[in-house]
């Protein structure tokens, strides 16, 4: 899992989402510090994409369909549809042709989340975004012990991350 030891650079916010600085990732994880992130919702013949994470952070939790973070790449941060579409391929194995449409934006919201499990936590400004799979995707198992293919009332049937929670409400 080379990519969970390296140095990588999220954007520091306050609550309103303002950038303040950048802040490196494990280092906002362990302290709490507040930064930007995103969920991405898959969904499969209307079914929703539920990841079985295997990650530092809420290991063997199931998320919608996948989490991460818009980066600074030579200073700059990413765009939302850059980071998506980098977290596609290394989570998922598939780039936007696997999509029907490009990722919709539905909303941001604000949560702090410390994992029971591990020495993180989760305090974000969290960017939602769905699309629709023209397939089923190849989980990287780097990223995820598997999937499942549920109707959002089954949702309550898994333990999901905290953020799901709330996230479920705008789908």
């Amino acid at each position: 899992m080379d990519y969970y030891k390296k140095e990588l650079f999220l954007a520091q916010v306050d609550k309103e989402d303002n950038i303040l600085s950048k802040v490196e990732r494990w280092d906002a994880h362990k302290s709490g510090i507040l930064h930007r992130g995103f969920t991405m919702i898959l969904m499969y013949k209307d079914k929703i994409v539920l990841q079985h994470r295997k990650h530092l952070a809420f290991d063997g939790y199931f998320d919608l369909t996948f989490s991460s973070h818009q980066i600074y790449v030579n200073n700059v941060l990413q765009t939302d549809e850059d980071a998506i579409n980098e977290t596609l391929k290394r989570e998922w194995n598939i780039d936007g042709s696997g999509l029907k449409s490009i990722p919709k934006y539905l909303s941001k919201f604000y949560y702090k989340a410390k994992d029971p499990q591990s020495i993180f936590t989760e305090h974000e400004v969290d960017y939602i975004y769905i699309a629709e799979l023209i397939n089923l995707p190849d989980p990287n198992p780097d990223f995820a012990y598997g999937f499942k293919l549920i109707n959002k009332q089954e949702i309550e049937n898994y333990k999901v991350a905290p953020w799901v929670k709330q996230i479920i409400e705008l789908i």
